[in-house]
């Protein structure tokens, strides 16, 4: 599905806006992200460290999990990124399967304060990735 350039420009902002609210005293790494969903709402996330690195949860994962728990949406058509870095990072590995679960086809958008923007469908971050549907052929 195709964005139109104003909805991304939307997520952009959400992002970015979002990522000022990150807690990361350890990392010294703010990450945003915003989701949009079929519904074509926006929900922003920003990444939560905790002294115990385990139980940190990502900006990605953050954006997801506010779409189910504030409106109980599951499908999600796209993840923007953004980090306050010369060039875009890409979601981690859990971030990956969290969105894929959400979002099997989801474009994933992620930009920086520099000028590179990098744009990839979750498929090509996570080629033959587990789902839903292994568990339920076992």
């Amino acid at each position: 599905m195709l964005i139109s350039e104003a909805k991304l420009e939307e997520l952009k902002a959400a992002a970015k806006q979002v990522s000022q609210h990150a807690y990361c005293p350890y990392s010294g790494f703010a990450v945003g992200a915003a989701v949009l969903t079929t519904s074509g709402k926006i929900f922003a996330g920003c990444n939560v460290e905790n002294a115990s690195y385990g139980l940190t949860i990502c900006a990605e994962r953050n954006a997801v999990f506010q779409a189910i728990a504030s409106s109980g949406e599951c499908e999600i058509i796209a993840v923007i990124i953004y980090t306050s870095t010369p060039t875009p990072s890409l979601p981690c590995g859990a971030c990956r399967q969290v969105v894929k679960e959400f979002g099997r086809d989801a474009q994933i958008f992620s930009f920086c304060d520099g000028e590179e923007v990098l744009e990839m469908a979750i498929k090509e971050l996570l080629p033959n990735s587990f789902s839903g549907e292994d568990i339920n052929n076992v």
